[in-house]
Formats: C-alpha cells, sequence, structure tokens
C-alpha cells in the first residue's frame, strides 16, 4: 500500500533553491526531506526510505554521479537528477549512472512536480500489476508478477523505469517503437521531455541483458524510427 503522503528526498548545496523548490513541492502535497551534500544525502536516504530523489549533480563533497550510484548499490528508488541546462554531458551521464529522469535549472516548480507525478504513477502501477506473466527471449526471463528479470537464471538488478521499459519492449516483441512511443508510455502521459532519455536507458539497459551491448541482439535499433525487441 502507498503512503499517504509520499516522501521526497531533496540533495541540493544551494540553500536558496533547496529551501524554495521545497516549500513549492510541500505545497503539492509531498512530505521533503533535505539534504545539502552527498554524505548528508545517503545518510538521510537510510534513515527515512523515501518515495523519490531529487539529485543535484554539483554537490560540493562529491559528485551527484557518485550519489547516484551509490544509492543504485541500495535501492530502485525513483531518482530525477538536476542539471544546468547546457549541460548535456552532465545530464546524459546522470542518466547512465542510474537517474530516471532530469530537469535543467533554473527548476520551474510546476514542471518538476509533474514529472515527480508522472515517475511516482508509474512506480505505484508496476508495484500493483499483479499479472501472472512470465515472458522468456533468450536468455532474459522477465517474471512480471515478481517485478524481476533473471539472465541465465542470475537475478538482475533493474531500476523501476528500465524495468518498465523492459515490460514495454516485451508487450510489442518485434514490433518497432518510436522514442516518443516510449516517453509517452513509460516516463508518462504528462512528460515534457526529449529522446535522451530513451536512447540512455536503452544503452543502460542493453549493458545488463545483451551479451554484447555494443552488438544487441535481442532489443536492435530501428534506424532513424526507434528500437524493436526481437522475441
Amino acid at each position: 500500500m502507498s503512503r499517504l503522503v509520499e516522501s521526497l528526498l531533496f540533495i541540493e548545496d544551494d540553500d536558496a533553491i533547496r529551501l524554495a523548490l521545497s516549500l513549492a513541492l510541500e505545497d503539492e502535497g509531498y512530505s521533503v526531506g533535505q539534504a545539502a551534500n552527498g554524505a548528508e544525502g545517503l545518510a538521510a536516504f537510510d534513515a527515512s526510505s523515501p518515495d523519490l530523489i531529487l539529485l543535484d549533480l554539483r554537490l560540493p563533497d562529491m559528485s551527484g554521479f557518485e550519489v547516484c550510484r551509490a544509492l543504485r548499490t541500495r535501492s530502485s528508488v525513483p531518482i530525477i537528477i538536476i542539471t544546468a541546462q547546457t549541460d548535456t554531458v552532465d545530464m546524459v551521464a546522470g542518466l547512465e549512472a542510474g537517474a530516471d529522469d532530469y530537469v535543467t535549472k533554473p527548476v520551474v516548480p510546476k514542471e518538476l512536480a509533474a514529472r515527480i507525478r508522472a515517475l511516482l504513477r508509474r512506480v505505484h502501477l508496476q508495484d500493483h500489476n499483479s499479472a501472472p506473466t512470465s515472458i522468456t527471449f533468450g536468455q532474459i526471463e522477465l517474471r512480471r508478477e515478481q517485478g524481476i528479470v533473471l539472465k541465465g537464471g542470475e537475478e538482475l538488478s533493474l531500476t523501476k523505469t528500465e524495468f518498465r521499459l523492459l515490460c514495454e519492449f516485451a508487450d510489442h516483441a518485434g514490433a518497432v517503437l518510436s522514442r516518443d512511443q516510449l516517453l509517452e508510455r513509460v516516463w508518462g502521459y504528462e512528460y515534457l521531455g526529449d529522446s535522451r532519455l530513451v536512447d540512455a536507458h536503452v544503452r543502460r539497459l542493453r549493458v545488463k541483458i545483451e551479451e554484447h551491448p555494443d552488438d544487441p541482439h535481442l532489443i536492435v535499433t530501428a534506424r532513424g524510427v526507434g528500437y524493436r525487441l526481437i522475441g
């Protein structure tokens, strides 16, 4: 059962930004914990197990990438990274470190709240989907009812977004799914993003499920369109 009030953890070293956005998100009905650096953020996560993390990439004690990777060793909790508008390389690197989504500075509170709602809604749909479905392709076994994926019998560590992405491919095995379709179906209809999210997550997913990620045989590229799963 989901909590009546969903909890967020905002890891950001700029006091003014952290306070302003926290107040705005509390107005949206969330409980917001705060941390001013990476070490505080990891400790706060361990102590409170929030429903979603907001993570600035520029922290004084350790990089946001390090924090993201450390969180991923602990949990599949949704992570939204916050980056400077021109830091495309940082944005992609953050996604590949395990983040689910990103927003750029200056952050628009209403847009951020929409991203949070979309991510949490998808998490709840996944958590409450008890359809007894097991699908096998190659060495991969997708056990949807348990929320796990096996490769050669060994369980893989996938984020919730990676799991949803793989489910979407499995539901349409053999069909080409465009990046726009994947953005709508995996990240939510209210999503206001771009195709780099899809590309970064497909790369991460390939690293985990393919024998040779640079020469994929399961999730293949339909050049100029999107991707498809070879069932």
